[in-house]
């Protein structure tokens, strides 16, 4: 959930419930020459606990956590080279539309059938689009990442430039489901950007979307694909997801991107057919007259230079795009999807 992707704490999770810890809207400015987040020597991280403990939070707590985050240059520079920033298309594609990744998203959902027919009863989600978010963030949770979690959010939160408030409620978000749990805050893994478990929630995200798919007592998205597989279609049915429609129509244009035309943008579909028409952009198949689309123009390397290809995305698409704001990253959960449904037809 994909923060771009990259479009979610740790293998208990909570229940339910206020939340505690919420919506910061301070505004720090730590200097980052120091390596560590103790509160009794920054201010910055000072103000936080204080911030969290008005709210109900466990001062001695929170003071000993933060204590211990250590900032971490690797997660900013990540974040600043990050796949969808850097790569065209076909780049970005190859990465996930292996048939490794293909063949394992249709051995995902033969091992766990009853809880993909149960997100498709219960959420609309069709299973290949959930399987292919799990093999895009995670693999089918081989790789759920490397970073303590603590430390990359410390890190953000308090040093990146921009999204600092951003980051300090994924922090808070973090802090107060770990306490609930009575888990250690330093133990977690995940990704730079403090995604965590099968699908890589962010800790807001696992707060609000993650479901006891088994009915074992627990939301555990970290070691149990079950939950995982119902959190994700529960993430896309509260986004809007509409059961039985496509994501994408093929189009054709010419090779070279219009400059007529708004691409690419990550907000519900917008464009109309005719004004695509207008710049030589056509659906393949029929749509009705009065749909609006997302454009999408997919860059490819060539020996003479970039040329492009187009999909127009549907509502669908969009709510891909909620999960993670990349058009690469949908349009990539959308083909592997496609490919894992036609595989699975030979299995």
């Amino acid at each position: 959930m994909t923060v771009c992707s990259d479009q979610g704490v740790t293998r208990h999770v909570i229940h339910g419930g206020a939340c505690l810890i919420v919506g910061l809207a301070m505004t720090f400015s730590l200097s980052v020459g120091a390596t560590q987040f103790d509160p009794s020597e920054n201010t910055e991280t000072a103000a936080f606990v204080d911030e969290l403990t008005e709210k109900g939070g466990d001062r001695a707590w929170l003071e000993s956590a933060m204590r211990d985050a250590r900032f971490e240059q690797r997660v900013l520079d990540a974040m600043d080279s990050a796949a969808e920033k850097r790569l065209r298309w076909d780049e970005y594609r190859d990465i996930f539309l292996t048939d490794q990744r293909i063949d394992r998203g249709v051995a995902f959902i033969e091992a766990h059938q009853e809880a993909f027919e149960r997100v498709e009863a219960e959420y609309g989600v069709a299973r290949e689009i959930v399987s292919a978010i799990i093999g895009v963030e995670t693999a089918y949770g081989r790789h759920k990442g490397e970073h303590r979690v603590l430390d990359s959010l410390a890190t953000l939160a308090f040093a990146h430039p921009t999204r600092g408030d951003f980051f300090r409620s994924e922090l808070a978000a973090f802090l107060q489901i770990t306490h609930r749990e009575s888990v250690d805050p330093r133990q977690p893994k995940g990704s730079y950007a403090g995604a965590m478990g099968y699908p890589q929630f962010i800790p807001t995200s696992y707060r609000a979307y993650a479901v006891d798919f088994d009915s074992d007592g627990e939301r555990d998205l970290w070691r149990n694909p079950v939950d995982a597989i119902g959190s994700v279609g529960n993430y896309f049915a509260e986004h809007g997801w509409r059961q039985g429609e496509p994501v994408t129509t093929r189009a054709t244009g010419p090779s070279s991107r219009p400059r007529g035309i708004e691409f690419n943008a990550t907000q519900p579909p917008y464009a109309s057919l005719e004004d695509l028409a207008s710049q030589g952009i056509e659906p393949e198949g029929m749509l009705d007259g009065a749909t609006r689309v997302i454009p999408v123009a997919l860059d490819h390397g060539t020996e003479d230079g970039v040329r492009y290809t187009y999909r127009l995305g549907h509502r669908n698409f969009y709510v891909i795009t909620r999960y993670n704001h990349s058009h690469l990253y949908a349009m990539a959960v959308t083909e592997l999807a496609d490919a894992i449904r036609e595989k699975g037809k030979e299995s």
